[in-house]
């Protein structure tokens, strides 16, 4: 009965750390925070790509203690993007990777990472990196997943 607990204990533990290589975090250090001209420069590079897709978004930037930098918000979208690209941003630049990470571990089916606090386990957020270092996180809500994270590089390959 020992023996059984015991393996069952492993195999949890390693069914949960299975994942971990799914959504490894970037190498990249924090550099300084991002400023507000960067800020906006990333957003409006992401604006003209949701306006090419022909998709109605909401953008935010944020630093690299997560705090709202800059929001732009299109006439014509729903409420609720606000809140989700604010937290796809958070998601990001705190565990130093996009969003599409969690997406797709989750997705795999290696649940775990949903019991980490602030993680937005959809596509959208993507970190911005200057100078081999992350300086903040854009992210984007409005369209498809797929559509956010198209939108949300084009707007942090400005920079990079």
């Amino acid at each position: 009965m020992r023996i059984l607990k015991v393996i069952t204990v492993l195999t949890v533990v390693l069914f949960v750390f299975s994942g971990v290589a799914l959504a490894q975090q970037m190498p990249n250090p924090y550099g300084p925070n991002i400023s507000l001209a960067t800020a906006k420069k990333v957003a409006a590079a992401a604006a003209a790509e949701a306006v090419k897709i022909k998709i109605n978004v909401v953008i935010t930037v944020v630093d690299t203690g997560g705090n709202l930098l800059y929001l732009e918000r299109f006439d014509v979208v729903q409420y609720g993007s606000v809140d989700a690209a604010l937290h796809k941003a958070k998601c990001s630049v705190a565990y130093k990777r996009p969003t599409k990470a969690f997406e797709d571990t989750i997705g795999s089916g290696k649940t775990a990472y949903l019991t980490l606090d602030g993680i937005s386990a959809i596509e959208g957020g993507v970190p911005i990196i200057q100078d081999g270092k992350i300086i903040g996180a854009i992210g984007v809500s409005g369209g498809a997943a797929a559509q956010d994270g198209q939108v949300a590089m084009a707007g942090a390959k400005v920079i990079m």
